[in-house]
């Protein structure tokens, strides 16, 4: 849509602060009332609505997006938005582990086998891991304490452990990173550990470069999402 505004600025409102167009609050696209917890996340959305040139897109705004998500997917079903991010522990990524060639097995136990030693910590989970692919059950008490790690979440960090799972793929990077635990950088790398190994030996085509740059940026846009709530 074109640019129907001349002016932004932040303003308080109900439960923390929002952002006015023309002094007039934004709303979010289920046309509910949009406030953020923190001034310095409301900031930095007011900046991306300024930065818009003479149409807006919604694409080159981030943190406009995760937060309207929150407000509009999240808040009300936090149980069953936590239950859908929860089942990837089930078959978490890291634990399955390539039986050959030497170098993978390595690197995978070398970069996933201190992941799993921080969720033993941090949840008390122990993780099983296996080789190949066929499914191996986690014990119940880890993915009970998994969950417990889910549900300490509240609907701003639930929806970025949901948007670093679309990503990523694996519920143990994805809390580590809303955790504080992890880098954006570093959980891109653990969750295409394999796909790097893959490009080193054979490279890496245009689309999927395209592809992962896309991804990259989007897990530090939540990263920064991130920080501002804090």
């Amino acid at each position: 849509m074109k640019r129907f505004y001349k002016q932004v600025a932040v303003i308080e409102a109900d439960g923390g602060f929002s952002v006015a167009l023309d002094a007039k609050p934004v709303r979010t696209p289920a046309k509910l009332p949009f406030a953020v917890p923190t001034r310095a996340l409301a900031e930095g959305i007011a900046a991306e609505w300024e930065a818009q040139g003479d149409e807006v897109k919604p694409a080159t705004m981030p943190l406009t997006q995760l937060a309207s998500t929150s407000i509009d997917g999240v808040r009300g079903r936090l149980d069953a938005v936590a239950e859908a991010s929860a089942v990837y522990g089930e078959s978490e990524l890291v634990c399955y582990r390539a039986d050959e060639p030497d170098e993978l097995v390595e690197r995978q136990a070398r970069l996933w086998n201190p992941l799993l030693d921080w969720a033993a910590r941090r949840y008390d989970a122990q993780l099983l891991v296996t080789s190949g692919i066929i499914h191996r059950a986690q014990p119940t008490d880890a993915l009970k304490a998994m969950r417990a790690g889910v549900d300490e979440l509240d609907e701003w960090r639930l929806t970025a452990l949901q948007n670093v799972i679309g990503i990523t793929g694996s519920l143990l990077v994805s809390l580590a990173l809303v955790d504080g635990h992890l880098t954006a950088e570093q959980a891109f790398d653990l969750a295409q550990l394999d796909e790097n190994f893959q490009i080193e030996k054979w490279g890496e085509d245009y689309e999927a470069a395209d592809r992962r740059a896309i991804q990259r940026a989007d897990l530090a846009h939540t990263v920064r999402f991130l920080e501002l709530l804090r």
